[in-house]
Order: C-alpha cells, then sequence, then structure tokens
C-alpha cells in the first residue's frame, strides 16, 4: 500500500479543527496494520499516537512469519520472553548465526520474508578445499562471512551443503553466488583480473536439490560474466508445514578431466543462498 500522506500530514497547525493526533489509538494501529513495516516506521515518528500504535503487538504480529517462535528456537539459545512483537522483528531482521557461524539468517525488512546464506568456507563441503595446490581462503570485504573460497584451478569442481530449518509455508529459490576473476583494490578502485579464466565455457555446471519431503530439482548452465558477481539459480522448492524442519540438500558439479577450471588467477567466491519468493 503506497503513502500518499503529504498534504493531510502538512496541514497548518493554526486550525482548529481535529488533527492526525486525535485519532484513537485503536484506529491508527488498526491501520498501519495493513501497511509495510517501512511505511509503519516512518509513520511512528508522525506524532505520539502514531509512535504508540506502531508499537502494537497485533501490528506486527502479522508481519512475522507464522512459525516465529520455531525460528527463534532455532537461532536463539535464550531470546528473551517479555520482548514486544515489533522488537521480536528488529532482532529477526538481523544477520543471526546459525550452526555456529557458518549460516547467517535473517527477515527482509521490507517484506519479511526468510533469507538464508551458507559460508563458501565452513558452511559448505568442497572436494579437495583443503588442499592448498587447488583452493585458498581468501579475505575480502564482500561477503557476509569476510572469506571466500578461492579456486586456483581443478579437474574435479564439486561443492555441496546442506541445511536443516524450520522455513516457514512458502516457496524458496536457492542461489549459488559466483564471482570470475580475481578482485581487489587499486588506489581505493576495485578492479578485478580475469585474464586466466577459464574452462567454465566447455561443460556446463550441474545444479541439483534435494528435500526431505522427496522434491528434487536439477538444472545445468554455463558459468558467465566474469568481473561481477553471479547468482545461479540452482531450483526452487516449497515447504507445506511451516511447523515442522525441512532438510535441503544441494550441490554444484563440473567434473572434467580434459580441461582444468582455471589457472592460478581463477576466483571463485561461492555462497549459497535461499531466499522465500
Amino acid at each position: 500500500m503506497g503513502l500518499r500522506f503529504s498534504s493531510l500530514l502538512c496541514t497548518s497547525t493554526a486550525s482548529s479543527g481535529p488533527t492526525l493526533g486525535d485519532l484513537p489509538e485503536s484506529c491508527v494501529a488498526s491501520i498501519i496494520g495493513y501497511m509495510d513495516p517501512p511505511q509503519i516506521c516512518q509513520l511512528a515518528t508522525l506524532n505520539r499516537a502514531f509512535n504508540a500504535a506502531s508499537s502494537a503487538d497485533f501490528v506486527w504480529e502479522s508481519k512475522l512469519p507464522s512459525n516465529y517462535h520455531l525460528i527463534l528456537n532455532k537461532i536463539f539459545d535464550h531470546f528473551p520472553i517479555d520482548l514486544g512483537k515489533r522488537d521480536i522483528y528488529v532482532s529477526l531482521c538481523s544477520l543471526n548465526d546459525l550452526d555456529g557461524g557458518t549460516k547467517k539468517v535473517w527477515l527482509d525488512r521490507g517484506s519479511g520474508k526468510l533469507c538464508l546464506a551458507i559460508s563458501a568456507n565452513k558452511g559448505l563441503s568442497i572436494t579437495g578445499v583443503d588442499d592448498r595446490r587447488y583452493w585458498n581462503h581468501i579475505l575480502t570485504e564482500e561477503s557476509r562471512f569476510s572469506t571466500v573460497a578461492y579456486l586456483q584451478h581443478t579437474w574435479w569442481f564439486e561443492v555441496e551443503g546442506e541445511v536443516d530449518f524450520p522455513f516457514p509455508a512458502g516457496t524458496y529459490s536457492l542461489f549459488f553466488r559466483v564471482h570470475l576473476g580475481r578482485a581487489h583494490k587499486r588506489f581505493g578502485r576495485r578492479v578485478c583480473n580475469t585474464e586466466h579464466v577459464h574452462g567454465w565455457d566447455k561443460k556446463p555446471v550441474q545444479f541439483q536439490l534435494w528435500t526431505s519431503d522427496g522434491q528434487y530439482v536439477a538444472s545445468q548452465c554455463f558459468l558467465k560474466g566474469t568481473g561481477n558477481w553471479t547468482f545461479y539459480h540452482a531450483g526452487d522448492f516449497t515447504v507445506v508445514d511451516g511447523n515442522s524442519s525441512t532438510k535441503v540438500k544441494f550441490s554444484m558439479t563440473q567434473i572434467d578431466c580434459t580441461h582444468t577450471k582455471g589457472r592460478k588467477k581463477l576466483y571463485i567466491m561461492s555462497v549459497s543462498s535461499m531466499y522465500r519468493t
């Protein structure tokens, strides 16, 4: 619902008639309950009536996932039980660590939809990742986890991961976030070396996704777009019952013994993400 209150909110204070501050708090809360969280927060600064109404539990109850109690129990060991619904929403919108910091989960501030990201270095199983001839761990400001997996060269590219989480009912999309070419700073500007990126145009990368309730998706594509982050869609899955945990397994592979993928300068930063659509 768009906001069209500019002319109404700017009425002259010299008027002796009723103002927005005279509206009953319950009436204001009923109205703003139909708005998006950012709009509610903007109106909270208008006057005391709107500020008080914006804190009403029933306003934020509808913005929270229906199974938010399960999500809180999954993320936090000891979450305060006396917090209002607005404070719970704010807490869930922060980047919250999961499974020892190998994953991060949060709600999108605008829509309230669940997002989950997995660290490439700590949360995914990568073939040969501990062999420094092929892989390294690189510090970067371009990842929520501060480090990324750096592939120098390989014939056998295989990445697997899984997550077990009480996803709210809905449809989710899973992506691999990949960067081809080594990025670095030069004189304060971001530059990217893509000179030695090769092998990814010889054979498509295979994506697979499985869920604990029997869903399966497979797809493939060539990796392109050197020098920039690219999201590669691995597949979608649907959660019907948000009151139980759903396990999702996924993989990204390209196995070709006739061509190496990269050579010293190949830079892949891979983070898998799941977003509720």
